[in-house]
This record gives structure tokens, C-alpha cells and sequence, in this order.
């Protein structure tokens, strides 16, 4: 069988993995679980070449059937590459296989090709490398040098070492036809390719390819696409991969109040399914308690659950929440005015942000004469120094949205437009505009280590053969003169994982940050701005590190909130992060009501905090707190 020969039966191969997938592998260890890697077949209209051929994960606990994990979206994407004219070149993976790593851990393989899954000519002889010991951290790619000059189409089998052999063995397809097998000792050192041969490999796996005949299109396979791992790696995988929900709401048995008011501060201990924990307030019903006379009396109470609905405004994108002296703020991209102009609302909390006729103030119009003219995109309120700023883009006549920041003078009042000093364009040290030579937008400010910095979306060429994409760039700066960076910008992302360049949208933009447990997270967003493939990437970094060195950086392979989140929240980004009164993280961002959906639609929702401190960015309501679970009662204790 040649590569050319399995081509269609490789772009349906385990496509939809669910509980109910059939697959045998007499080989299964029953004290362990099995891992699966595989691609989907792409689907312009749901599920597109960038997250199609990247690799995904699946988990098998009995050795018959496998459940994707992710929501059977990909993990691992391969990241593009750059052109001599510095623009983007998706790339993509197929036929991705996973094997054990001698000193430990696992290995997973994959062939890069191009976005359309064509061979990929700037690794030829070469194929992608990701370890991991836990399924859920990965390396960074690598590309492992085959030691051939042919192009690897598709992989056969894998023998590994052993205490009589350190080498592993792999064979494989050329796109050719031919048959080899490459010896490899260490990853970082080319291997040696022996072959072709006639007829070993096609022997080894000849029924490897099986379609399932019910029409799910899933896939029977033996090694080497897929690993037996241990439970508990296989579980931690999964839980990870998967779902938060609440699994129990705990409250005291005896609770010893002398006022309704001491009972109200008695919260419930909502419990989550990885054992993480947070505090919901309660609505306790003391109606039958006798403050007055010592003795016990059972109570009900209803926990609360901060929740939203969806959508909360259309027509809004990159919304901001804002809370300042006492009251929440509300302020976003007007797209339902074109984008001109900002406007701001005023509410109690941030439920009366979004309350029918609630009255949106005008701050800052369309003004030719300071050419304030068009794109007044993404503004953000930020606390720089002593002084609240306004950070946002907008452009003159001729198109092309620049940074600028708009400062409250003191005592004055956010929603009366007087209250505004003039807009400033940022600007670099030697002068020029933060975005000269091309576009910026999408400002946000981070206080950490003592040190202020500025990150915000660079892009050149837009709409041209020289387009670079939307890049993200970080530079330190004065709180008290924030108008001019003081470093030199440094480049910290690119969109190159297939997911952030999808179908060429080459997107990174919309960065915010929020500050937990000694890190800064950064979030920013990739994909369609305005449709279904947006999505949220996460970048983190130890609060005290210099966020100039991209060492200090960690960055997600995987987005962190897509369209395979949240059930009926499609293209989830250009987020930003507030804290409500009951002290919760929440996030809010904008996201369509359908999967062909062109309106943007304000979105919040708590942040959670896992087992491990690490934020988890899909809590939906739902999941958050089970209504199931928010019925409580206890025992008011009084006495003298």
C-alpha cells in the first residue's frame, strides 16, 4: 500500500472519537490506559485546515473504546515558519504517532506539511518533535533530521530500544512509494536511513488503515499511534483536557450567629471535579430563626452563582469592565456605530451595565480637526501611576488605526467628556509612532516587578503579498510620562500555530493581563476577529522576570477559550479581566451567537483557579455551580 493509496482513508481516520467508538487492540494492558494520536479531516465551514491537521489526543480505559479528549479539538500545532519577506507560512501536521522515550516520558512525531496538507517542501527529510512526561506540558517542536533527502509521506512502524539496543527504529513511506528505516540514537543528531526496501514495511502494517462500516467514520490502528501510559497519568491527562464541574457545595453543620447579618457572611464550599474549591456567597432564609432566644434552628439557604447571559449586548467587541471609585464602567469597540467613537456606561455593579436603557455617554467623538476620524478600536481604562488613562486606537482620514492614550483629569468624572485631556499618540523612543510603518492597536498595560510595560498588536502590509500579520509587542514605559515607551519594542508573538493563522487570518492582538499566584497571565486572542475560529491564547511568566526576555515567556500551544469551549459561545475573544464585589475573577469578551454568525456579542464569566493554582478560563455557569447542588441547609446556633 503507498502513501496515495491511504490518503482518504487517513483524512477520516478517527475523526469523531467518542465513548462510543470501537476499536480492538488485543495487545491493551490492563493496568494501564492507552493514548491515541491522530488528525481530523478538515471542514471549511466547522472545523478548517489550521485545527484539522494539527495533532489530537484520545484515551482508551478499557482498551476497546476511546473518548477524544480536548472536545476532540487539536493540542499540539505545528508552528509556521517565516519568509524571506517576513511574512507567514502556515504549516500543518498529518499522521502523527506516540511511542514511549527512553529516559522517560513520551514522544510524539508528526510530518509537517503544508496548511493544505500538501508535503512541505522546507522539511524535507525532516519530521516534528514534541516530549512530554504528563500529557499536558509539551516541549517545544524540534525538527529531528532523518538523515534521508527523500519525502516522508507516511510513518509504518517504530521498534524501540532496549537494554541490547539504544536505537529507535523507524520505518516509513516516501512520498514516493519507497520503503525505509531510520535509525535514531538522540533526537538532536541526525539519524541513518537505510532502504529502499521491497516489502518489510508493507508487511508489518498492511491492515493497519480500518474504517469503522457504521458511518462514524472512526479508525481501528495498532501501534505506532498510540502508547499504553499509566492510570494515573491517563486520568490527570484527562481531567485536564477536559471540563471543570462542580461535584458538591459544602457548608457547616452547626453555624453559631447572633444576627442575620453574621448568618449572610456564612458562604458555601463549591467543590469541582479536579478538587479545586472557591466560596459562593448564600442567600440564606432566616425567617425562622429567634436571634433573640438561645437554641438550634435548621435553615435553608440558595448558594448564588454570578451568572450571564448570552448575549449580554450586540454589536459591542473587545469589551471592558472597569470598576472606579465605587462604580462599574462599561466601554468596547461601537460596532454597531461603525466604530466611531467612544462610549461609556455607568451601572452600581456589572449587572446594571447591561439592564434595559441603560444610558451609554458619549466621551470622545469623531473630531476632523485633531484628525480623530475612523477606527476608534478596542479602548481600555488602566490605572497608570496616579491617573486613570484611556488606552485605544484611532486613525485619520486615511486608514490606519494608531495608539493613543486619553488621560481623567483629576476628580472628574469618567462618563462627561470635558473630563478628558486631549488624545496622545504613543510613541518610541527615537520619536516615531509605536505603529509607524503599519498599524497598532489593542494596547494593554501591565504593573509587575516594579516595572510598567506596555503590550500592543503591530502589523504591516495588511491586505498585500508583504502582509505580516498582526504581531504582539512588549516595551517598558514611565507612569509618569506613559505618551513615550522607554525600551526599545520587542517582538513576543507571532501567529504561527495553526489555530492563530487559521485560513490566513494571521491574527495576534488583544492582549490583557491579570496578576495570580506570583505569574502574569497574558491572554491574547487569534484566529477570525469576527467569526467562528477566534480564539484566546495564553502566554505566563513569573511576576518579578523581566518581560522583555522572551525567556521569561511561556506560551500555550493550545488555545485556552474557543469556539469548542462553551456550548453556543462561537469565536470567543478579545478578552479583558475584572474582579466583582464577591472578590471573583471574570472575564469578559465578545463572541458570536452561531457558527456563521458576524455579530459581535458581550460575554462574561468567572475565571476558576484548578487543583494546581492555574487558571481555567471554560466555567460556564453551568459548570461553575450545578443547580442541582445550590440548595443548602444548616443549624443557627444561638445563645446568650
Amino acid at each position: 500500500m503507498k502513501p496515495s493509496d491511504l490518503a482518504g482513508v487517513m483524512l477520516c481516520a478517527a475523526a469523531f472519537f467518542t465513548s462510543a467508538a470501537v476499536s480492538a487492540f488485543p495487545e491493551y494492558d490492563p493496568g494501564s490506559e492507552q493514548i491515541l494520536v491522530y488528525t481530523r479531516p478538515a471542514e471549511p465551514n466547522r472545523y478548517p485546515d489550521g485545527l484539522a491537521r494539527s495533532v489530537h489526543f484520545a484515551r482508551s480505559t478499557d482498551g476497546k473504546n476511546f473518548t477524544a479528549m480536548n472536545g476532540n479539538y487539536g493540542i499540539l500545532f505545528a508552528k509556521a515558519t517565516i519568509s524571506p519577506e517576513n511574512t507567514i507560512r502556515p504549516k500543518c501536521v498529518k499522521d502523527p504517532i506516540i511511542f514511549p522515550m527512553k529516559d522517560g516520558g513520551y514522544g510524539i512525531m508528526a510530518i509537517r506539511t503544508n496548511e493544505d496538507g500538501t508535503p512541505d517542501e522546507e522539511s524535507k527529510g525532516k519530521v516534528l518533535l514534541w516530549t512530554t512526561k504528563d500529557l499536558i506540558h509539551f516541549s517545544d517542536e524540534v525538527l529531528v533530521d532523518m538523515g534521508t533527502t527523500e519525502q516522508i509521506g507516511h510513518f509504518g512502524y517504530i521498534s524501540l530500544p532496549s537494554k541490547y539496543n539504544p536505537n529507535y527504529h523507524f520505518g516509513w513511506w516516501a512520498e514516493s512509494g519507497k520503503q525505509y528505516e531510520t535509525t535514531i540514537t538522540d533526537f538532536s543528531t541526525p539519524g541513518k536511513t537505510t532502504g529502499p526496501y521491497d516489502d518489510i514495511i508493507v508487511d508489518e502494517i498492511a491492515e493497519e488503515w480500518i474504517v469503522e462500516p457504521n458511518g462514524a467514520n472512526l479508525l481501528s490502528i495498532k501501534s505506532p499511534r498510540k502508547v499504553s501510559v499509566p492510570r494515573s497519568v491517563a486520568d490527570r491527562a484527562a481531567l485536564h483536557w477536559g471540563h471543570l464541574v462542580s461535584v458538591a457545595a459544602r457548608v457547616p453543620e452547626n453555624v453559631l450567629a447572633r444576627s442575620a447579618d453574621e448568618l449572610a457572611k456564612v458562604k458555601a464550599e463549591i467543590v469541582y471535579s479536579d478538587g479545586s474549591t472557591t466560596l459562593k456567597p448564600v442567600k440564606w432564609d432566616a425567617s425562622g430563626v429567634q436571634f433573640d432566644k438561645p437554641g438550634k434552628y435548621e435553615v435553608t439557604g440558595t448558594v448564588q452563582n454570578e451568572s450571564y447571559g448570552f448575549p449580554l449586548a450586540r454589536a459591542w467587541g473587545d469589551p471592558v469592565i472597569f470598576k472606579w471609585d465605587g462604580k462599574f464602567y462599561f466601554i468596547a469597540t461601537t460596532d454597531a456605530r461603525n466604530n466611531i467613537g467612544l462610549y461609556v456606561r455607568e451601572a452600581d455593579d456589572p449587572h446594571g451595565l447591561f439592564a434595559d436603557g441603560v444610558k451609554e455617554h458619549l466621551i470622545l467623538d469623531r473630531d476632523e480637526a485633531r484628525q480623530l476620524i475612523q477606527t476608534f478600536w478596542a479602548p481600555e481604562f488602566h490605572v497608570i501611576g496616579d491617573d486613570l488613562y484611556i488606552l485605544f486606537a484611532v486613525g485619520p482620514r486615511s486608514w490606519g488605526p494608531q495608539c493613543h492614550y486619553m488621560k481623567l483629569k483629576k476628580g472628574a468624572s469618567i462618563i462627561d467628556p470635558a473630563s478628558w485631556e486631549d488624545p496622545v499618540k504613543i510613541m518610541k523612543k527615537d520619536g516615531k509612532g509605536v505603529g509607524d510603518g503599519g498599524i497598532s492597536l489593542d494596547m494593554t498595560y501591565i504593573k509587575a516587578g516594579g516595572k510598567s510595560y506596555y503590550v500592543w498588536s503591530y502589523r504591516r502590509g495588511i491586505g498585500s503579498p508583504r502582509d505580516t500579520g498582526s504581531m504582539l509587542y512588549i516595551a517598558t514605559v514611565d507612569e509618569k510620562n506613559p505618551g513615550v515607551l522607554t525600551s526599545e519594542p520587542v517582538l513576543l508573538t507571532r501567529p504561527l500555530y495553526g489555530w492563530e493563522n487559521v485560513r490566513g487570518t494571521i491574527n495576534n492582538e488583544g492582549p490583557y493581563a491579570f496578576k495570580a499566584n506570583g505569574k502574569v497571565y497574558l491572554t491574547y486572542s487569534g484566529g477570525d476577529a469576527g467569526g467562528y475560529t477566534y480564539a484566546l491564547g495564553l502566554l505566563t511568566a513569573d511576576e518579578n522576570a523581566d518581560l522583555l526576555d522572551l525567556a521569561s515567556w511561556t506560551t500555550s500551544p493550545t488555545p485556552v477559550l474557543s469556539f469548542n469551549s462553551i456550548p453556543d459561545k462561537f469565536g470567543p475573544g478579545h478578552n479583558a479581566f475584572f474582579t466583582d464585589d464577591f472578590g471573583n475573577l471574570m472575564i469578559s469578551y465578545h463572541g458570536e451567537t452561531s457558527i456563521r454568525g458576524r455579530e459581535r456579542c458581550v460575554a462574561i464569566h468567572r475565571v476558576h483557579f484548578n487543583i494546581d493554582g492555574e487558571p481555567v478560563f471554560d466555567m460556564s455557569a453551568e459548570r461553575d455551580l450545578d443547580p442541582a447542588l445550590a440548595n443548602v441547609k444548616t443549624t443557627v446556633v444561638v445563645s446568650r
